[in-house]
C-alpha cells in the first residue's frame, strides 16, 4: 500500500504517512465530501415527474408548424370566445342558454344515469362530474394516442368553461329560479330535483352557495386563461422552430 499524497510505502494499519504526515482517514474523508459536491443533484421524484410534464406538454405538433396560420387563426378565434366568457358575471351567465351549455348539457345528464348507480347523492353530484371528466378525457386520449398537445389546450379551455357553466346553477341553490330541463324551475320542484339545492344542502354549505359559486367561476377563468396562454406558447414555439 502507499500513501496517496506522496506514494510513500505504508503499512494497512497506519494511521499517518512517515514521510509527509497525511491522516488517512482525515483524507479519507475529504474525498467523501469533494465527491458529494460536485455530483450532480438529484432530482425529486416529484421535481422530475414535473419537468418531464413541462417539457412533453410544450412541443407543438408537425402540423402546426406546416399549417401555423390556420393554428393561429384557430387560436384567436377560442380567445375571443373565450374573452366573451369571461367578462361574464355569474348572474350574466346564468341567463339564456349559451351554446356550450347545450353542447355539456348531454354529458351532465349522461353522469346523472351512470353516478347514480352509486346512491342520490353521488347521483346529484354526477352531472357535474360528466360534463368536468368529458374535456379531460378528450386531452388525455389527445395526448395520449397522437401527442396532440394545441388539441389538449382546447380540450383544458373547454374544461375550463365547464366551471363557467356550472357556477350559475350553483349560485342558484338557495333562489331556485334558473330554468331547469323540461321547464321546472328550482323553486317550484320538490328538494332534490335541483342539484346544487340538494348538494349543498345535504352537506350542510347552502348559506355560501353566492361564496361556492364565485369560486368556481374564478377557477373556470384560471383553467380557461391558461389553456389560451398554453396554445399562444405552442405556436409561439412552432413558429420560433420554423425560424431556426
Amino acid at each position: 500500500m502507499q500513501c496517496p499524497k506522496c506514494q510513500h510505502p505504508r503499512s494497512e494499519r497506519q494511521m499517518t504517512c512517515t514521510r509527509c504526515g497525511l491522516v488517512f482517514h482525515k483524507y479519507d474523508d475529504y474525498l467523501r465530501r469533494r465527491e458529494q459536491l460536485t455530483r450532480p443533484a438529484r432530482r425529486s421524484g416529484w421535481g422530475e415527474w414535473l419537468t418531464t410534464l413541462r417539457a412533453y406538454l410544450a412541443v407543438p405538433t408537425p402540423s402546426m408548424k406546416r399549417y401555423l396560420g390556420g393554428y393561429l387563426v384557430l387560436w384567436g378565434l377560442f380567445v375571443v370566445w373565450g374573452m366573451s366568457y369571461l367578462i361574464l358575471s355569474v348572474e350574466e351567465l346564468g341567463r339564456g342558454f349559451h351554446f356550450m351549455h347545450q353542447v355539456n348539457l348531454p354529458f351532465h345528464e349522461a353522469g346523472h344515469v351512470i353516478f347514480g348507480l352509486f346512491g342520490q347523492f353521488i347521483g346529484s353530484l354526477g352531472g357535474t362530474l360528466g360534463q368536468l371528466a368529458i374535456p379531460l378525457i378528450c386531452a388525455i386520449a389527445l395526448l395520449k394516442t397522437r401527442h396532440d398537445t394545441f388539441g389538449a389546450s382546447l380540450c383544458m379551455w373547454w374544461f375550463g368553461q365547464n366551471f363557467l357553466d356550472i357556477a350559475p346553477y350553483m349560485a342558484d341553490a338557495r333562489a331556485g329560479e334558473l330554468p331547469l330541463l323540461g321547464g321546472n324551475y328550482g323553486k317550484s320542484s320538490p328538494y332534490g330535483v335541483h342539484d346544487w339545492e340538494y348538494l349543498l344542502g345535504e352537506t350542510g354549505l347552502l348559506a355560501y352557495d353566492q361564496t361556492l359559486a364565485a369560486i368556481v367561476l374564478n377557477l373556470g377563468r384560471l383553467i380557461m386563461l391558461a389553456a389560451m396562454l398554453w396554445g399562444g406558447y405552442l405556436l409561439w414555439r412552432a413558429h420560433r422552430d420554423n425560424n431556426r
